[in-house]
C-alpha cells in the first residue's frame, strides 16, 4: 500500500455532522470516498479497487473481505471490532486497526450527568414544570421528588481502564466513595469486590467494561435483587451488561432509585425494548450518544489518519489483527 492508496469510508455520516477537519483523513490517501451509509449490498461494489476500508458499524464479513482483492487495510473508526470478521481478515492478509482512548472525557461526563440527574430527579422536576405544577404552587419551592446528594455516597465501578478511571476521579471530586467490582473472566484482585459483596454496598453501580460471553447479562435480577433500595444504576458500556426486562421490573417494583442507560442491546431499537415502554419510572434512556462529542469524534479522525500512516511505515498503530 501507498500514499496513493484508495480508501472508501463507509458509514462517514455516523462520524461527521459538518463539524469536523477531515483535512488529516483525507491527506493519508491518495483517493478518499465517503458514503454517508452503506447497505449490506453495497458494501463489496463500493469496495471494489479499494487498498483501505473504513467502517464505524458497517458489517465486514469473511465473505465481503475474501471478495475484495486489493484490500490491505481496514480502519475501524471505533473501538469495538465485532462489525469485522478477525480472522477472515487474518487469512487474507489484511490488516484491521481500531480507535482507543478517543471518548473518554465525553463518555466520562455523561455517565456523571445520568447520575446526577437522577440523584436531584431533573427528568421528573422538568415534567412537572411542562404541567404547570410549579406555578400552581403555593410556596416559591416545589420539592416533590426528594434529592439526593452525592457527596459521601458509594459509586461501584464494574470496569476500571481508562475510562472507568476517569469516572472515579469525577466521583470523587463529588466526594463519593469509590469501590471496584471483580469482573467474571479476569484473574481475581485483592482490590476487587466479588459481585455479590460489592452490590449490596453501593449507593450507584456504573459499567465501563466490555460485552463479553462472561458479562452478557451481568447485571440480572438476582443482582438488581442485591443492591440497596434506591440505588442508582448507569450503563454507558453496552447493552448486553443488563437484562433489560429485568431492570424494566426492578424499576416498576421501586427496588432502584433509578436507572440510566446510553445504549440497549438492539441499536436503533427498531424492534422494540422493555426500556423504551412509557410506564417505568425513573428511567432515562440516552441514544447511544455518550461519546458523540465534537472533540471525541475529531479525535477519531486523528487516529484514522495515525494508523493509515503507520501500516504505511511498516509500524501499525493500535493494529487488532
Amino acid at each position: 500500500m501507498s500514499n496513493a492508496s484508495r480508501a472508501v469510508f463507509l458509514d462517514y455520516a455516523s462520524l461527521d455532522l459538518g463539524d469536523l477537519d477531515m483535512a488529516p483523513l483525507r491527506e493519508a490517501f491518495g483517493e478518499l470516498i465517503l458514503h454517508d451509509s452503506s447497505t449490506p449490498d453495497q458494501v463489496v461494489e463500493r469496495l471494489q479497487g479499494a487498498q483501505v476500508a473504513i467502517s464505524n458499524k458497517v458489517q465486514l464479513d469473511a465473505r465481503t473481505i475474501a471478495a475484495c482483492a486489493e484490500l490491505e487495510l481496514i480502519l475501524v473508526a471505533a473501538t469495538g471490532t465485532n462489525n469485522v470478521d478477525l480472522g477472515a481478515a487474518r487469512e487474507q492478509g489484511v490488516s484491521v486497526c481500531n480507535c482507543q482512548g478517543y471518548g473518554t472525557p465525553s463518555v466520562a461526563q455523561h455517565s456523571l450527568m445520568l447520575l446526577l440527574a437522577l440523584a436531584t430527579r431533573l427528568p421528573d422536576y422538568q415534567r412537572d414544570i411542562r404541567a404547570g405544577r410549579w406555578q400552581q404552587s403555593p410556596m416559591f419551592c416545589f420539592l416533590d421528588h426528594p434529592i439526593v446528594e452525592l457527596e459521601g455516597k458509594t459509586l461501584g465501578l464494574l470496569g476500571h481502564g481508562e475510562l472507568g478511571g476517569a469516572v472515579a476521579r469525577l466521583a470523587e471530586a463529588f466526594g463519593m466513595r469509590v469501590i471496584f467490582g471483580q469482573l467474571p473472566g479476569r484473574p481475581p484482585r485483592a482490590d476487587r469486590l466479588p459481585l455479590d459483596e460489592l452490590l449490596p454496598q453501593v449507593d450507584a453501580l456504573t459499567l465501563h467494561c466490555p460485552l463479553t460471553p462472561e458479562t452478557r447479562n451481568l447485571i440480572d435480577a438476582r443482582e438488581l435483587a442485591l443492591m440497596k433500595p434506591g440505588a442508582f444504576l448507569i450503563n454507558t458500556a453496552r447493552g448486553g451488561l443488563v437484562n433489560e426486562q429485568a431492570l424494566a421490573d426492578a424499576l416498576r417494583a421501586g427496588h432502584l432509585g433509578g436507572a440510566a442507560t446510553d445504549v440497549l442491546t438492539e441499536e436503533p431499537p427498531r424492534n422494540g425494548n422493555p426500556l423504551l415502554a412509557e410506564d417505568i419510572p425513573r428511567l432515562i434512556v440516552t441514544p447511544h450518544s455518550a461519546w458523540g462529542s465534537r472533540e471525541a469524534r475529531q479525535r477519531i479522525v486523528g487516529q484514522l489518519a495515525e494508523n493509515a500512516a503507520g501500516f504505511l511505515s511498516g509500524q501499525a498503530k493500535r493494529q487488532v489483527n
